[in-house]
């Protein structure tokens, strides 16, 4: 078979399917979670200055470089192992730890980020969580113990996960030292790699959960503005239904309305775009676990639809309500310019009538003015050929009244057919 092309893509798609694998941990271990996103425009930053932030930390331990346009790192920083990956808005590390520390969930883990380097993110941290990843106690009991201990019971979480594998818990909370606190208790011979998922799609669930959760802030941003544009619009419409203001002013405010609507609109479109998207891999996640309940407590899919999905339909029914309003408006500038167009084509009708009176008018004044020309160019005329004719009429014995008499409707009637024809050959050329 002769050889054939590979399209420039196909290695590159093909590896972006095994671009980010899950990390391979045994317990007991913990681990460090830091994301870090910029406020604003976060899809269109610098993405050089995520690695060179990445470079400077890589470079206190002498660690290898990433390839240039590398999205995701593995790699060993002194004691422990670190995974960064660049996402659309934001990125995030990773460090991975053998062993617990006595205290648990002490904040000195999280030291493996120093604070200098933290100082010089190219963005502020959006979350970060501290987990916990300890053997199974036979007693089970212990398990309530410490979780009564370390999480806030009326807002935590905790579930079997991946067939009674392991047992999560979490209460999504922010503690003293600026950390969420997450635990994992794994039953003996649960494979590495099976950890390793467990750690990753908790960070996950966190991540996608907190970005979910700027679409409701967004949200409640634009609540007060929407409520003002709601009630001008609606007053705006009302007065359609009268004549109490020009439809044309009606129009041009109803048009600056529908230029703002659109405008919020383009700027919240992609927030709310992400957030359902974020919701959906919240979700995702969630499922993929294969909760089952530990001691009646909620499940993490409780907990989100107790706390998370209030958020979400919150978020779609701004998105919907923006979405209304702006068709709202649409629909009605398109009955204000009819009814503007309606309008305009009544005043052009009327002023054709009134420019059809004005001809008239000017036609039946050219009527009279020819009329007079016909008289006054007579009268000069008749003169004129008097003067002409009465030296042949005193030889004949015809008296000048006679003559006069006789001229004068024969120079009327010549005089009227040369008007005539001066005026059909002007309106001839003028057609």
């Amino acid at each position: 078979m002769p050889p054939i092309d590979d399209h420039p893509l196909r290695y590159a798609l093909a590896n972006e399917l095994h671009a980010r694998p899950f990390p391979a941990l045994e317990a007991p271990c913990h681990a460090v979670y830091l994301a870090i996103k910029q406020p604003n425009d976060a899809a269109n930053r610098d993405r050089a200055a995520d690695r060179a932030h990445l470079l400077a930390l890589l470079n206190r331990h002498g660690t290898a470089h990433p390839a240039p346009d590398a999205t995701h790192f593995f790699g060993q920083i002194g004691r422990h192992s670190v995974k960064w990956e660049s996402h659309t808005e934001f990125v995030t590390y990773t460090a991975f730890t053998q062993g617990v520390m006595a205290r648990p969930f002490d904040p000195a883990k999280a030291d493996v980020f120093p604070d200098d380097w933290l100082a010089e993110a190219p963005g502020p941290r959006f979350t970060s969580v501290l987990i916990r990843v300890d053997h199974m106690p036979e007693n089970e009991d212990s398990i309530k113990t410490m979780l009564a201990d370390w999480f806030v019971a009326e807002s935590m979480a905790c579930a079997r996960v991946l067939d009674g594998a392991a047992i999560a818990a979490c209460d999504f909370r922010i503690d003293e030292a600026g950390h969420m606190r997450m635990a994992v208790f794994v039953q003996p011979g649960t494979s590495p790699r099976r950890i390793g998922r467990i750690v990753q799609r908790l960070c996950e669930i966190e991540t996608y959960k907190s970005m979910s959760m700027l679409g409701l802030a967004r949200a409640r941003a634009l609540a007060p503005r929407m409520g003002e544009i709601d009630q001008q619009l609606t007053g705006l419409i009302g007065t359609m239904s009268h004549d109490a203001r020009p439809s044309e002013d009606s129009l041009n405010d109803l048009l600056e309305v529908s230029a703002e609507l659109e405008t919020l609109l383009v700027n919240s479109s992609f927030r709310f775009g992400a957030t359902g998207a974020y919701e959906a891999l919240v979700n995702q996640r969630i499922t993929v676990l294969r909760e089952e309940r530990f001691e009646g407590r909620q499940t993490f899919a409780e907990f989100m639809m107790r706390r998370f999905d209030p958020a979400m339909r919150t978020v779609k029914s701004a998105e919907k309500r923006l979405q209304a309003m702006s068709d709202r408006a649409m629909r009605a500038g398109e009955l204000l310019r009819t009814r503007v167009d309606v309008e305009r084509s009544a005043q052009n009708q009327k002023l054709l009538q009134s420019m059809d009176r004005r001809a008239d008018l000017q036609l039946r004044l050219q009527h009279t003015v020819e009329g007079l020309s016909v008289v006054a160019i007579s009268y000069y005329a008749v003169n004129l050929m008097a003067y002409l004719v009465y030296p042949l009429t005193e030889p004949l014995g015809v008296a000048k009244g006679t003559a006069t008499a006789v001229l004068t409707p024969l120079v009327v009637v010549a005089v009227f057919m040369a008007i005539r024809r001066i005026r059909d050959k002007m309106e001839g050329s003028g057609s």
